[in-house]
């Protein structure tokens, strides 16, 4: 068998992991895409209960939806904006069930290489297929050849911790018991109990934080939340741009969640700590934990952390491979500049394909959240362009894989997750979030150690994190 013959293995079934299969199939191309959860969309529904901040006209597929169409399926409203479960039920478990036994769930990738040979061996080496390792939930390993390699894998599995400098702080990990990495769902009974009345730390400054500072002071203003205390510890100052941009922001849904981070401190349902990078964890007689920051201020004792300082990718199985990314973001080199989040801000990313993608080892992709490696925001209309230019260009057609074909709204480099029930606030004229003009400086007072002024550094507006 040649190795055009051969299947193009997808990584990850997620929204763009499976967008890439439906690509490949317009293409004539088999795809396999295997999943490591137990079904389609699993990190997805991980976070089922978070609402995004992009309608659903923004995270669909239009390739998927032809496919979908002769099933009868018809996109919810296009206006309206899903939470993570009703992607997941509504549109990505269709798409699966569409592709049928061309997504295997259950089935892990631990490895990537070329066929008989290492990252180091030149010989011959781009006439040889990809070998792809999978083990299977059951135990059983495979080994199956590719033509080419999509790795949608996502970030999900792998959040930054707590540390300031990157690496987890001390005693993070003995303090595991008491730290969660997601935005926790407090509609869940069990969940709530463990925060209603307590006082709990959210570490972090983009949309994850604003969602669950916002979920704590909804929990302190309802009857079985009296007592619930956020404390949020920012690495920087406070800024104008902190909170993003309000009601100027051109995707309000998103816009919505600052105000309503911004409604939580001013409520005094949470204090904020600025120029805070935490260096340890410990205990206090009673168990709770104090942080401990670069700077030696110990924080008041808390009940529970949550850490929401963005996510980071596995590269571990790609090890055998010959990725070129860039040293700071981790992302492909060419694409590296266009997102650094040190340089650019909502809007000024346009979208992009396959050259941008592409690694020296021929034929390897890495694109979705992954892609953007350790940059923190990303629009899944972007990774649908992405495969959409990808299975172009694996199947040889450069001038489409070339041509854009997707047109952004200003502040559509901007991803994540939204707090919201109704798509209720109305858009406003004017620039993105990242465009608007700048709202009065707004002063907290951190607790500090005694003769330490806080850093009054920039925040990192709606692009940070």
């Amino acid at each position: 068998m040649s190795t055009q013959q051969l299947p193009a293995v997808v990584i990850g079934a997620g929204p763009v992991g499976l967008a890439a299969a439906v690509h490949l199939v317009e293409r004539g191309i088999e795809p396999l895409v295997l999943e490591a959860g137990g079904r389609a969309g699993a990190a997805v529904r991980a976070w089922s209960h978070v609402r995004l901040f992009s309608t659903w006209g923004e995270v669909v597929d239009p390739a998927a939806e032809k496919l979908l169409a002769p099933s009868g399926w018809t996109r919810p409203d296009p206006a309206a904006y899903p939470s993570g479960g009703e992607w997941a039920e509504r549109y990505l478990r269709p798409l699966a069930d569409a592709l049928g036994d061309k997504v295997r769930t259950g089935a892990a990738v631990t490895g990537v290489s070329r066929a008989g040979r290492d990252r180091i061996v030149d010989a011959d080496r781009e006439r040889q297929p990809f070998v792809v390792h999978v083990e299977y939930a059951d135990g059983r390993e495979e080994r199956i050849l590719a033509r080419a390699v999509i790795d949608a894998s996502g970030t999900w599995a792998t959040p930054s911790p707590a540390g300031g400098s990157g690496l987890p702080a001390l005693g993070e990990k003995a303090a595991a018991d008491r730290i969660t990495y997601r935005v926790p769902d407090l509609k869940d009974p069990t969940v709530r109990a463990r925060y209603a009345g307590r006082r709990t730390a959210v570490i972090g400054a983009g949309a994850s934080a604003f969602t669950a500072l916002a979920y704590l002071a909804e929990l302190a203003e309802s009857a079985d939340g009296a007592g619930t205390k956020g404390v949020w510890i920012l690495r920087r100052g406070i800024s104008g741009s902190t909170f993003g941009g309000g009601t100027a922001d051109q995707l309000p849904a998103r816009g919505a969640l600052g105000l309503a981070a911004k409604a939580a401190v001013d409520k005094g349902h949470a204090d904020a700590v600025t120029g805070f990078r935490t260096e340890a964890f410990e205990r206090d007689a009673d168990g709770r934990l104090v942080l401990v920051g670069e700077d030696g201020r110990r924080l008041e004792p808390v009940d529970e952390v949550i850490v929401l300082t963005g996510f980071r990718p596995d590269l571990s199985f790609l090890d055998e491979l010959r990725l070129g990314l860039d040293e700071r973001l981790q992302a492909p080199v060419a694409l590296a500049p266009l997102i650094d989040p040190n340089q650019h801000s909502c809007g000024t990313v346009y979208p992009h394909g396959h050259r941008e993608l592409s690694h020296p080892e021929q034929g390897v992709y890495l694109v979705g959240m992954k892609s953007y490696g350790r940059a923190p925001t990303f629009l899944a209309m972007t990774g649908y362009e992405q495969v959409r230019s990808v299975a172009a260009a694996i199947a040889g057609d450069l001038d489409s894989a070339d041509r854009v074909e997707l047109t952004l709204p200003e502040t559509g480099v901007c991803g994540g997750a939204g707090l919201f029930d109704t798509p209720d606030t109305g858009q406003t004229e004017g620039g993105g979030c990242c465009g608007a003009p700048e709202p009065q400086l707004l002063k907290l007072v951190a607790p500090t150690a005694a003769g330490t002024a806080a850093e009054e550094a920039p925040g990192g507006g709606c692009c940070g994190s």
